[in-house]
């Protein structure tokens, strides 16, 4: 079946079985279509026109796979939670890579599509909720202007899986740049063969960095770039107080793009040491440790390339601990400029550091919503709040006010690099609950309204202003796997 224009051209499929496992997907018993990215479809050039819901169910279960297809799960260890651990795709599926007309290369995954090599004592499935929490996070992230896998589809499996109850099963398809991580290059160093290590870093080069195949130390130019696409990310996640939850070293992408949305949330309150996620009881990955874990994970990678950098370890090692040292510098930089731009500030003073934390230590103290006070100096007041009218914001906003006085630019271009940084809808994370909730009872509509706002998170929306404010419930909110 190849009814919807697909162009699959795939290589790692071609790639040694030290990297994956040959495998389909596993069939279900009553696949029906939940939901359809249209807007993703026309970017990938595939043509839906002719093709009924009841063959796009089949198709996006993988209950009919499409010609080309080349169907594998990937082999990747991790670090979770600072534990090594061999994994790999234990309930997905790459089913190929499809090449756009641009000849742009995008991996088709399948996520709950049954068990593989990898599964351990998994049942290989997923459950709706998680799926569809995946499909609007990942879209709205993509909306948010950040680096992200995308969801394509989701389909119900007519299977229930067994989670603390009964749920009903789907199944996602997961499009992303590769899915290649630094837990694929921890997986192939554990194996400790020099070959299959050179043969990972040429594929990844050769698919992600084609503009360093001839430097001298390829290398180490891959750990800097990765080093700056890590940086640039996490700062983005920063901007919009996204937190994701679970950066274990399986979920860092080398493409820089965002994988996994698990027990991922966005701040309301501003307090750094913000964690949702059930099973993150040490804060590990709490919003402000997000930029020390990345050059943790980096760390990682780079422990990886070791054998590869130089033939003396010791060097190596010394060559590598420098650049991994080069991290902070980089990252205080780039997040100094993106606070800049949520200010609307130009130039470089040397006050603004200071300027920026005071802000954000007085947002911390009054337990300030984070996006709605960014809204707030952007004059729009989608939310009243007194809390804005306190002595000490008012004396911060001077001072703010002054520095915006030395800008070279017009107050006009102030406001528009504010509007381009700060967005005014968030997937708010009692919103993404209510729902997914509507959705798990066969009621789509508020799911759909909810995707549409996100779809346009810095415009101004008439008559949306629910789905800008923050909570009104003083309980915890806390965010589950889903595995």
């Amino acid at each position: 079946m190849n009814k919807i224009n697909w162009n699959f051209k795939n290589t790692y499929s071609k790639l040694s079985n030290s990297f994956k496992q040959d495998i389909d997907p596993e069939p279900v018993k009553d696949p029906q279509l939940v939901l359809f990215n249209n807007k993703l479809a026309a970017e990938l050039n595939l043509d839906i026109s002719k093709i009924s819901n009841e063959d796009l169910s089949e198709l996006f279960s993988g209950n009919s796979l499409p010609d080309g297809s080349s169907s594998i799960a990937q082999a990747y260890a991790g670090h979770q939670f600072g534990h090594f651990t061999m994994l790999g795709d234990g309930r997905a599926v790459l089913i190929g890579e499809h090449l756009s007309k641009n000849n742009k290369r995008y991996d088709i995954q399948f996520k709950g599509s049954g068990k593989t090599a990898f599964s351990r004592n998994g049942d290989g499935r997923a459950a709706l909720g998680p799926m569809l929490r995946e499909y609007i996070i990942s879209e709205a992230m993509n909306s948010l202007k950040i680096p992200t896998t995308r969801s394509l589809a989701v389909v119900k499996t007519g299977e229930d899986v067994i989670r603390e109850t009964s749920l009903p099963g789907a199944i996602l398809t997961r499009v992303a740049s590769s899915h290649i991580r630094v837990g694929t290059f921890q997986y192939i160093a554990a194996r400790e063969n020099i070959d299959e290590l050179n043969t990972l870093v040429n594929y990844t080069i050769d698919r992600h960095y084609p503009e360093i195949k001839k430097s001298n130390n390829q290398y180490l130019d891959l750990l800097n770039l990765l080093i700056d696409k890590q940086c640039d990310l996490v700062v983005n996640w920063m901007r919009v107080g996204f937190i994701h939850g679970v950066m274990n070293t399986d979920n860092m992408s080398i493409s820089g793009e965002t994988i996994d949305y698990g027990p991922c949330a966005f701040l309301d309150i501003y307090d750094p040491k913000t964690v949702f996620s059930s099973i993150d009881q040490t804060g590990r990955y709490a919003y402000c440790n997000q930029p020390a874990i990345t050059k943790w994970n980096l760390a990682r990678f780079a422990e990886c390339l070791i054998p590869l950098i130089d033939k003396d370890q010791q060097k190596a090692i010394k060559i590598a601990t420098k650049t991994i040292n080069s991290f902070e510098k980089k990252y205080e930089e780039k997040w100094m400029n993106m606070m800049r731009n949520k200010l609307g500030l130009f130039d470089i003073d040397e006050k603004d550091k200071l300027l920026i934390l005071d802000l954000l230590t007085w947002m911390h103290e009054k337990k300030a919503d984070y996006t709605n006070t960014f809204c707030h100096l952007m004059d729009l007041n989608m939310e009243k709040n007194k809390l804005y009218d306190d002595k000490d914001f008012l004396n911060w906003k001077k001072r703010w006010n002054e520095r915006l006085s030395k800008n070279n630019v017009t107050s006009m271009k102030s406001i528009e690099l504010m509007r381009n940084n700060n967005p005014l809808f968030i997937p708010r994370n009692y919103k993404i609950e209510e729902v997914l909730k509507a959705a798990e009872q066969n009621n789509l509509k508020p799911f759909n309204n909810f995707l549409k706002v996100l779809e346009k998170p810095y415009d101004e929306q008439k008559g949306k202003e629910e789905y800008h404010c923050p909570s009104t419930s003083d309980e915890k909110y806390q965010t589950f796997c889903g595995t």
